[in-house]
């Protein structure tokens, strides 16, 4: 079976493939700045990192038993 691409931006349908999260939550999140993404042009992208960062995030918060 072949592995997901690894890719350095991500498209908003992808990053909610990634997440395993509805375009509604990734919204919110990119609007609460959990979130970090780019624009190029007119086209917004999450960075690989930023997934990263986001899926830390909630491993942190959920080893100190903050709801996220």
């Amino acid at each position: 079976m072949n592995e997901p691409q690894r890719k350095a931006l991500y498209r908003i349908p992808e990053a909610m493939r990634q997440l395993s999260l509805s375009r509604s939550v990734i919204y919110e999140l990119i609007r609460s700045g959990r979130l970090r993404t780019v624009k190029e042009g007119r086209t917004r992208l999450v960075p690989e990192s930023a997934i990263t960062e986001y899926v830390s995030l909630l491993e942190r918060e959920s080893t100190r038993g903050v709801a996220a």
